[in-house]
């Protein structure tokens, strides 16, 4: 599976620092952590079980960022199922 156009517009975002996001977005469950900037860094996509975890895939930001703060690197990584 691989991050699509849509998914990564809507992970290019900032959100709350340091927190678990979820949301339904189009047939899947996701959930993101994000970082102390706000910036979504580990994904799970899938469905939702009866006990709330999701079974999918995770994937994990690689954000690498100048000196002075910009982004000169930023790739999403599939690390395999999430169970």
């Amino acid at each position: 599976m691989k991050i699509g156009e849509e998914l990564q517009k809507l992970l290019s975002k900032s959100y709350e620092p340091l927190t678990l996001i979820e949301m339904p977005f189009k047939r899947y469950d996701l959930a993101f952590k994000t970082d102390d900037a706000g910036r979504p860094i580990l994904l799970f996509i899938g469905k939702k079980d009866e006990k709330g975890q999701i079974k999918g895939e995770r994937f994990a930001r690689r954000l690498q960022t100048g000196p002075d703060g910009a982004i000169i690197k930023d790739h999403w990584e599939n690390k395999g199922p999430a169970s």
